[in-house]
This record gives structure tokens, C-alpha cells and sequence, in this order.
């Protein structure tokens, strides 16, 4: 009888332990989608923004705003999260901009520094060609061309066709779903998850 009920709680605590992990990045997909209801004009312009919780103006941003304001939407502040880590392993992040330390109003905001970021604390998973790879949460990076980097977030909705998960991004149309997973190259695919303390 002891058995039986240390193997409940051991299955118990497994499939509770994976479905709230799910949980968590449909929630954050969900957000995502959310945010496409929002008016938001394209700027990359330099904010400078409050710390932590910082955001530049609700109306404006790029497609790094899209994953931060996703994840803040689930409790997680990037912009503190990205700023203590490279505070801590400036010489490990991206040095294309010559800054010699860190800068709290546009360090989170850059698409490198989220993938080194995401690299270092999440999940680096694979740039895969097969769409049933990308999980609603996952966090997809492209290279456009010419030194352009983007990032969008998977969301829980389907393409016209049913063979695709729609990204939720910002390319310079405001915050949006599109059916673009395989229209750039993709530099980069991760998962993040906050660990708890």
C-alpha cells in the first residue's frame, strides 16, 4: 500500500510538474495574442524608461516590445531580468552597439541580447523545418537580411491551412499575427520560463 502511494505522488507530482509548464506557455501565448488588440506604431527610437518594469510608450514600439510586454503580462520583467545577467556577464553578450556596460532603457530591447539571454537562462531548442517543432510560448529569432535581426512569439493559433502555429509580432505594422514562421531564416528557437528562487 506504501508503494502505491509513493508512486501516486511520484506521477502526481511529474504530470503536474509538465501541465503546469504548459500551462504556462499557452497563458503566454495567450497574452501575446492579446496584445495584437493594441494600436502600436512601429519605433525603434531610444526610450529612456523607468527601472525596473520599465516600457517605452504603450503606442509605440518594436519586436522586442511584443516578448517583453507578453512576458511581463505572466509576471516576468526583462528588462531586469536581461540587465542583472549582462550586469553580471557583460562579456558575454553581443558588443555591436560600443557600449562599454550596460544600459537599462534598451539592453532588453535588442534582439541579440534576448537570444544570448535566452540562450544562458531558457531552453535553446532546435531551428527546426518541421512546424510541429514550434510550441505555442516558443520564442522564434530570424536573420531579415543585411545585419536585421527579429523575434516574434508562437501563438495558440492556427494558419488558414491548419499546418502552422501564427506568430505573434511587430515587423513594422504594430503588434500583429502572422503566418510567418518560414519566411525568414531562422537564427534562433528557444523556451523561457522564469525559475523561481
Amino acid at each position: 500500500m506504501k508503494n502505491r502511494i509513493v508512486s501516486f505522488l511520484i506521477l502526481f507530482f511529474l504530470f503536474g510538474h509538465s501541465f503546469s509548464q504548459s500551462n504556462f506557455y499557452t497563458d503566454l501565448s495567450k497574452a501575446a495574442v492579446l496584445l495584437t488588440h493594441d494600436e502600436v506604431i512601429y519605433d525603434g527610437s531610444y526610450f529612456s524608461i523607468p527601472y525596473p518594469n520599465g516600457d517605452v510608450p504603450k503606442n509605440k514600439g518594436v519586436c522586442t516590445d511584443v516578448i517583453i510586454r507578453a512576458y511581463r503580462k505572466m509576471g516576468v520583467d526583462l528588462q531586469k531580468e536581461v540587465h542583472e545577467d549582462m550586469k553580471a556577464n557583460f562579456n558575454l553578450y553581443p558588443k555591436m552597439w560600443g557600449l562599454k556596460s550596460t544600459d537599462k532603457n534598451i539592453d532588453h530591447r535588442r534582439v541579440p541580447n534576448l537570444m544570448m539571454f535566452f540562450t544562458r537562462k531558457g531552453a535553446e531548442l532546435s531551428k527546426s523545418t518541421k512546424a510541429e517543432d514550434y510550441k505555442p510560448g516558443d520564442i522564434v529569432c530570424w536573420n531579415l537580411g543585411s545585419g536585421i535581426t527579429h523575434i516574434g512569439l508562437v501563438s495558440n493559433k492556427n494558419s488558414n491551412d491548419g499546418k502552422r502555429r501564427l506568430i505573434v509580432h511587430n515587423i513594422g505594422n504594430g503588434q500583429e499575427l502572422s503566418d510567418c514562421l518560414f519566411d525568414f531564416e531562422i537564427i534562433g528557437h528557444y523556451r523561457y520560463k522564469k525559475q523561481t528562487e
